[in-house]
């Protein structure tokens, strides 16, 4: 199934507003943001760095862990009153301004 961010958002508020009760405040969805963060950092330095995995990091998915990072910015984003689907698309203007040949032009990406 395919679904857009907005779809997301939108089933996103659907579920906090009848499952969930209401949302957390958007301080306290920011330590959520933040700990989730944390998550995914700790998978991904455990897959791809260093660090060896710890019994209790061996059943962990890094999609699942992607996902509850999006999901808890699709929170905030509700509450904020952020479209992110018209908040990427100016974010992909800026780039595409800003960075046209910066990347392109950096000795350290050839």
């Amino acid at each position: 199934m395919d679904i857009t961010i907005q779809q997301a958002q939108d089933a996103v508020h659907e579920w906090i507003t009848t499952v969930g009760v209401r949302y957390f405040n958007e301080l306290t969805n920011l330590g959520i943001l933040m700990e989730e963060m944390g998550e995914l950092s700790r998978l991904m330095v455990r897959k791809y760095g260093e660090q060896s995995f710890k019994e209790s990091d061996k059943n962990k998915e890094l999609a699942d862990e992607m996902a509850d990072v999006l999901w808890v910015l699709m929170c905030l984003a509700n509450q904020t009153g952020v479209n992110l689907t018209d908040a990427l698309q100016k974010n992909f203007e800026k780039k595409n301004i800003r960075d046209a040949d910066r990347h392109k032009e950096n000795p350290k990406l050839m």
